[in-house]
């Protein structure tokens, strides 16, 4: 079966930065599996494997546009220290987590003085380009718990098979 929209594709991948390090890699025995077409992965890997099939491999060199975008500077802003816990050692590099009155936003530490703390909210692979070594492990349709959870819910009501798959949490 060849990669196209809504296949349930499960990979295994090395990724490098330019530098020639590498940041992320899957192992045989726990490939990444996605549903192709549905935003689950970058723009750019999904146009480098579509077409493909179980057992084909592929290296890719994927610009900033078609993965994390360009680094901007918009997206860098400065936030007073007292919004931080007060002793909290804080450095530069420093990832962080924190609560927004629209959901959780992760930002990363640039600059730290005694007032403020300059916080970059970019991806931190933005600007960056990509280097993946694929293997094409498996192509296939993809099961009723897959596509529930991709729409964010169980989906039992409407399960033809009457179950709920792995989604779990269905009563």
């Amino acid at each position: 079966m060849e990669i196209k929209d809504k296949s349930y594709v499960t990979i295994n991948y090395t990724l490098k930065l330019d530098s020639g390090e590498t940041i992320d890699q899957t192992t045989p025995e726990e490939p990444f599996g996605f549903v192709f077409g549905s935003g689950q992965v970058i723009k750019g890997l999904e146009d480098g494997i579509k077409g493909k099939k179980a057992g084909d491999s592929v290296s890719l060199t994927i610009s900033p546009e078609d993965a994390y975008g360009e680094s901007r500077e918009d997206l860098v802003r400065e936030i007073p220290r007292s919004n931080f816990p007060e002793g909290m050692d804080i450095e530069p590099g420093m990832p962080f987590e924190a609560q927004s009155p629209h959901g959780p936003v992760r930002f990363t530490v640039k600059e730290v003085n005694d007032d403020m703390v300059k916080a970059d909210f970019n991806h931190p692979l933005a600007g960056q380009t990509l280097h993946f070594d694929i293997d094409i492990v498996d192509v296939r349709e993809p099961s009723f718990a897959e596509m529930a959870n991709l729409a964010g819910g169980c989906g039992c009501d409407t399960d033809p098979q009457g179950g709920c798959g792995t989604c779990g949490g269905c009563s």
